[in-house]
């Protein structure tokens, strides 16, 4: 018995015995509380981080940062909260953008900080045996040494002890001010430094290198939009059948996740109607009439990259002519603004080449009066489009005159809204649509990659009238 026992001995020491065995199988597998290429081959290959992008293209990332930030400065980056939806049920966590753009690591509780002297240091949070039980394992110190790659790492019980040494050999702190948390604002270092005037919000550095996205960061995006396209034209082809707003918000978040997506990037707008005229409606909660439009603008988020777009459409198959009228000034407008992205232009070029078009289309059609009334901005207070990537509305700290490069990604968007009971010729009135496609500027010029769904009035009452299906007709 006891040589039994010593070559079971030998053979547990020849075996790297660092985590929890999956059941059934001779491989012994770390949690680290999210994906890795040994635990999930399905989603990551061998040398990526996260899905789709490598741990060489991260630490890249921190290099770019550090080149960005002045001498003698640290950048302090914490992980995004947990929000509560009741006092024991917990809203589904996304970790915030820049702190998953510098480290990779998707979970709560973390603050990251990165410096000229010492490089990435990670504080980690760590596991109770009771949140173990409850919640799984999270990554600790040892995760943001191997998995993650960190030059240093500390439990956050450390923290109050190490960064304030590493804040007194700076002379300047940028930090993420929309995660900025108490662990360290409220240490007596950071709170001197904030008193000088010497606390900046990093947002403007790491919006710079977000901005532009690398072929990995591309690839994720293109996803994300087939995703989203596939997605909507599913949900148009059921809106017959289901005339119903909730119905079809339901729809396309489940064609959404079933195609890979983790998440919706918003709570879909679903507007039929007169809903359809507010700009973020999101009640989703009525019945589309006979001879109603819908408007939906959805997106969904495939591993931390978004997606955006919004069609409108007649959900019976069919345009009224004044409903016809209003949408092909949208679409034109869609189509011209599409055409001016390239390199060099900028979004806030392109809106105001969109607000001239618009001005003078809404004009011909009696709707206002002249082409510089003031009520133009009371039908569309929009922007044409906004920059586009792991956040909805991403890189708002770089400007909208900022001009376009290659690799960046925007939304061109125009729209009408007219409320029921705005004073305008009583066929327009109650009328929302808007036309959205997602634009990446190239080195000669754009791409639409969300140009497999279709926009054009006879292609939309083509595939509503010859292709609608559903499980059976609901009773109005």
């Amino acid at each position: 018995m006891q040589g039994v026992a010593r070559k079971l001995t030998r053979i547990i020491r020849r075996t790297q015995v660092v985590g929890f065995r999956s059941y059934g199988t001779d491989r012994v597998l770390v949690d680290v509380g999210q994906p890795t290429p040994a635990s999930h081959p399905q989603l990551l290959k061998d040398g990526e981080l996260t899905p789709g992008i490598s741990t060489e293209e991260y630490i890249l990332r921190r290099k770019k940062l550090l080149e960005l930030l002045p001498e003698k400065s640290l950048a302090i980056i914490a992980a995004a909260p947990i929000k509560m939806m009741t006092d024991v049920v917990p809203y589904t966590f996304r970790q915030d953008a820049d702190y998953v753009y510098i480290t990779g690591c998707q979970q709560p509780g973390g603050v990251a900080v990165l410096g000229h002297d010492c490089g990435l240091c990670m504080f980690m949070p760590e596991a109770k045996p009771y949140d173990v039980i409850w919640q799984g394992q999270i990554a600790g110190v040892d995760a943001a040494l191997d998995t993650f790659k960190a030059d240093k790492a500390y439990p956050m019980r450390k923290l109050h002890e190490i960064l304030p040494d590493m804040i007194r050999r700076s002379s300047k702190l940028f930090h993420n001010v929309q995660t900025a948390t108490a662990a360290y604002m409220e240490l007596e270092a950071f709170k001197k430094l904030a008193c000088c005037n010497n606390v900046r919000d990093l947002a403007v550095y790491t919006h710079e290198l977000r901005w532009i996205k690398s072929e990995a960061e591309l690839k994720l995006m293109k996803e994300s939009a087939s995703i989203a396209c596939q997605a909507l034209l599913s949900t148009m082809l059921h809106s017959k059948t289901y005339p119903f707003e909730g119905m079809l918000a339901a729809k396309v978040e489940y064609e959404c996740k079933i195609r890979g997506a983790q998440r919706m990037g918003f709570n879909p707008v679903v507007g039929g109607g007169p809903n359809g005229s507010i700009i973020h409606y999101s009640r989703n909660d009525q019945q589309i009439k006979q001879g109603d439009l819908v408007l939906m603008d959805v997106g969904c988020e495939l591993h931390g990259y978004n997606s955006d777009l919004t069609r409108t459409w007649p959900p019976y198959g069919s345009f009224s002519s004044s409903q016809e009228e209003l949408y092909e000034l949208i679409l034109e407008t869609n189509k011209y603004c599409v055409e001016l992205c390239k390199p060099g232009a900028s979004i806030r070029q392109i809106h105001n080449h969109s607000v001239e078009m618009l001005q003078k289309g809404l004009k011909d059609l009696a709707i206002l009066r002249d082409v510089g009334s003031s009520s133009y901005h009371k039908l569309n207070p929009t922007s044409i489009g906004h920059y586009l990537g792991m956040d909805i509305h991403d890189c708002s700290m770089v400007s909208f005159d900022c001009p376009l490069k290659p690799g960046v990604v925007i939304t061109i968007e125009p729209g009408v809204y007219i409320p029921s009971s705005f004073n305008v010729p009583e066929r327009y009135q109650g009328i929302g649509i808007r036309i959205e496609d997602e634009v990446l500027i190239t080195e000669t010029g754009y791409e639409v990659l969300t140009a497999s769904i279709p926009k054009e009035v006879k292609h939309i009452e083509s595939l509503l009238n010859n292709f609608c299906y559903g499980i059976g007709a609901v009773d109005n």
